[in-house]
C-alpha cells in the first residue's frame, strides 16, 4: 500500500474533506501511519484537524491579497516569506518521506506540497472541489497524473467523483424528511414545507438579513416553517429581530447539518463546493447566493453549473432581499417544481466520492 500525503487547508472547506479522503483510504488498506495531512498554520486547521488519528504539519503561509494598499503589500512580503519556507518543508518532505502519492484538495496551503511533488516526481493527484479550479491547483495542473473533479471536464485525466464529505449524509426521502421534522423539539409539522438557511460556521450578514425580512412577509404563513441556521457571527443580532407570527420560524446559531439537511424541502445556501456537494447527496433544491468576490469567482461557477442543470435557482449577492427571496421561493414551492428540482440535484450527488478518490490515489500509485 502507498504512502499518502494529502494537503490543503485554510478553511473548513478543504479541511473535512482532506479528513474524508483520509479515512476512506484507510478502510481501502492504506496503515494510518502511511499517511500524513499538511494544512496551514493559520485558519481553521488546528482547530478542525486536532484529534485526527493522521500525522499533521501546519506549515506557513497565506493568501496573497489582491490590493496595492501600503498595509497589504507588507502583508503579501510576510505571506511571501512564508510561503518560500513552506515551499522548503515541501521539497524537504518529499525527499525525506518519499510519499507514494502527494494528494491535493486546493488552496494556497495546498502549493508548497504540491511543488515539491513535481520538483521530486512524486505523483501528483488534485482533487478539485470547485466548477473552476483554484490557482493552486491550475498552476500544477499539467503535471498531474489524476484529476479527481466535482463537475464534468474533457480532460482524460478526470474523473467525475464529487466532492469527498462526512459521513451520516444520505438521500432524503419523504419518509424521512418527516422522521427528521417529528425528532426536532418542539417537532415541526408535518403539513409545513420547510425552508432551510445555511450560510457557514460564520453566517452571510446579507442573507442573514433578507431572511429575517422574508420571516417578516412570511409572518402570517401557517404552511411553512423557516429554520435559519444563521453562523455565530451574526446569530445574536438576528436573534434580537426575532419575528413573531404563524410562520414556524426558528433562529439557530450552528448545527449539525447530518441532522438538519433531512428537514429540508427548499435550501437557502452559499454556493461553496462542501455545501452543493451536501446538496446532491441529501437531494435538497436550493437558492444560492454565491459569496462575491470568491477566489477565481468559482461559487459563482458553482451555482451556474447547478442552476444549468436545474438543480437550484441564484440569486445574486446585491441584489439579495426578503422581497426577491419571497418571490423566488413561490415559484419553487409548489409540488410539482419542487420535485422536479430535487430530482436533478439527486442526479448530481456523488454519496461515494471519498472512497472513489482513494481507489484513485491507491491505482495512481502503482500499488
Amino acid at each position: 500500500m502507498p504512502k499518502v500525503v494529502i494537503t490543503g487547508g485554510g478553511t473548513g472547506g478543504h479541511l473535512y474533506p482532506m479528513l474524508s479522503i483520509a479515512d476512506a483510504l484507510v478502510k481501502a488498506g492504506v496503515a494510518l501511519s502511511d499517511i500524513r495531512l499538511i494544512g496551514s498554520s493559520r485558519g481553521e486547521d488546528q482547530r478542525i484537524l486536532a484529534g485526527c488519528p493522521y500525522r499533521v504539519s501546519y506549515w506557513p503561509g497565506r493568501g496573497i491579497r489582491r490590493s496595492l494598499s501600503p498595509r497589504d503589500i507588507a502583508a503579501n512580503l510576510r505571506a511571501l516569506a512564508g510561503i518560500s519556507w513552506a515551499f522548503a518543508l515541501g521539497i524537504v518532505t518529499a525527499v525525506v518521506w518519499r510519499p507514494s502519492v502527494v494528494v491535493s484538495v486546493g488552496g494556497y496551503a495546498s502549493l508548497p506540497m504540491s511543488i515539491g511533488a513535481v520538483l521530486t516526481r512524486r505523483t501528483l493527484v488534485l482533487v478539485e472541489l470547485d466548477a473552476r479550479a483554484g490557482l493552486a491547483q491550475r498552476l500544477v495542473k499539467r503535471f498531474a497524473a489524476a484529476r479527481c473533479t466535482s463537475f464534468a471536464d474533457s480532460d482524460p485525466r478526470a474523473v467525475l467523483t464529487g466532492v469527498p464529505l462526512r459521513s451520516g449524509l444520505s438521500l432524503t426521502t419523504e419518509e424521512r424528511r418527516q422522521v427528521a421534522k417529528a425528532s426536532l423539539l418542539p417537532e415541526i409539522s408535518p403539513a409545513r414545507k420547510v425552508v432551510l438557511v445555511m450560510t457557514g460556521s460564520l453566517g452571510a450578514k446579507r442573507v442573514n438579513d433578507a431572511v429575517v425580512e422574508l420571516a417578516e412577509i412570511w409572518a402570517d404563513r401557517t404552511d411553512l416553517a423557516l429554520v435559519q441556521i444563521t453562523g455565530r457571527r451574526d446569530f445574536a443580532r438576528v436573534k434580537a429581530r426575532e419575528v413573531r407570527g404563524t410562520l414556524d420560524y426558528r433562529i439557530i446559531e450552528f448545527a449539525d447539518m447530518t441532522k438538519f439537511w433531512p428537514i429540508a424541502d427548499v435550501a437557502i445556501c452559499r454556493a461553496g463546493a462542501t455545501t452543493v456537494a451536501e446538496l446532491g447527496v441529501v437531494a435538497v433544491p436550493a437558492v444560492l447566493v454565491p459569496l462575491p468576490n470568491s477566489p477565481s469567482d468559482h461559487q459563482n461557477e458553482n451555482a451556474r453549473a447547478l442552476v444549468a442543470e436545474g438543480a437550484a435557482r441564484v440569486i445574486d449577492d446585491s441584489k439579495v432581499s426578503g422581497m426577491t427571496l419571497a418571490k423566488m421561493l413561490e415559484s419553487i414551492l409548489d409540488t410539482t417544481t419542487l420535485g422536479s428540482m430535487a430530482e436533478a440535484m439527486r442526479k448530481r450527488g456523488r454519496p461515494n466520492a471519498a472512497a472513489d478518490i482513494a481507489k484513485i490515489v491507491i491505482e495512481s500509485s502503482g500499488q
